[in-house]
């Protein structure tokens, strides 16, 4: 009864809350380029395209996400602004993509929230968030590279769709939870699979929060810009062979679910990412255990929002 009850709940909030037509892709991007000083926001030209600087555009805008989303709908009406511009734009080659939020108040995880990953481990489908958490100092750029730590001999693969708030709130009901969502972005959630299941008291935390475990990226693509955030194909690759490929669709919990569980036990403030669990095909269910290797190269990908690589060192 309580599983049929939270369907109709998310059907319901489906209907309601996304008839969203994407407008003009908007991509918000933070960036480093030789000819600058310090981190700018950008607006990525499309998937896979170049920057424009938004900070040129209008040098009052703050120079990180994590200000821009403070402020809210004041500095989205100027980005906004510059995406119907004819602004210049700086070819990829000649910036590096950071993270597109960092030094976030939180980093929150979600586990066992894919229905075939559930499957795949042989239990039942949860009837209530799992949650988890990652350090902030985990976070790194889309294509920067994993490191892989002396202390752990077993680092695996997790493709997510992450959520980044845009609005501060407690208690968030589930039918306002979208107001407080700015937008998506692609997570690789690293994880050391000896500490998080074996060591540590079984505690998740430290097999999760290794530096470099936690790439995002490439850009925070705003909730207006996406038909469907939960219809998306999501995909891993280790060395150009397929780990993972699922769609969003069987996440257990969906976006407002996530964000009304949450703020029940704590405030969610501009730039929190919420990394909504992974599908099958991570390195430890399969027979044997496969984890990476220095050398190795992982491409996270997710319908609409992008692709980050990370190669492992």
């Amino acid at each position: 009864m309580l599983v049929s009850c939270r369907r109709l709940l998310t059907t319901l909030l489906h209907a309601q809350k996304w008839p969203f037509q994407p407008s003009r892709n908007m991509r918000l991007v933070q960036f480093q380029a030789p000819h600058l000083t310090g981190p700018h926001l950008g607006l990525e030209s499309g998937n896979g395209g170049g920057v424009i600087n938004l900070n040129t555009f209008d040098p009052t805008l703050p120079k990180t996400m994590m200000e821009f989303l403070e402020q809210g709908e004041a500095t989205l009406s100027v980005a906004r602004r510059a995406l119907t511009a004819q602004l210049p734009v700086l070819p990829r080659s000649e910036v590096t993509f950071l993270a597109p939020v960092t030094r976030p108040d939180k980093v929150v995880c979600v586990g066992m929230n894919y229905v075939d990953h559930c499957k795949e481990q042989n239990i039942p489908v949860p009837k209530e968030p799992i949650i988890f958490s990652k350090f902030a100092s985990s976070i790194v750029g889309p294509y920067d590279e994993v490191i892989l730590p002396p202390e752990s001999q077993e680092v695996d693969w997790e493709v997510e769709l992450a959520v980044v708030i845009g609005k501060k709130g407690k208690r968030i009901k589930a039918t306002d939870a979208m107001a407080h969502v700015a937008g998506f972005t692609v997570a690789h959630d690293v994880s050391a699979r000896d500490w998080q299941m074996r060591r540590n008291g079984k505690q998740w935390l430290l097999g999760k929060t290794f530096d470099t475990f936690c790439p995002l990226g490439p850009a925070l693509v705003t909730k207006d810009s996406i038909a469907d955030p939960h219809n998306l194909k999501i995909c891993c690759r280790v060395n150009g062979e397929v780990v993972q490929s699922s769609n969003t669709n069987q996440m257990v919990f969906k976006t407002e679910e996530l964000i009304a569980w949450i703020s029940q036990f704590v405030t969610l403030y501009p730039g929190d990412v919420i990394l909504t669990g992974t599908p099958p095909g991570v390195g430890v269910f399969r027979k044997p255990p496969v984890f990476l290797k220095k050398g190795d190269e992982v491409r996270c990908e997710i319908e609409e929002l992008g692709i980050i690589i990370n190669k492992v060192v």
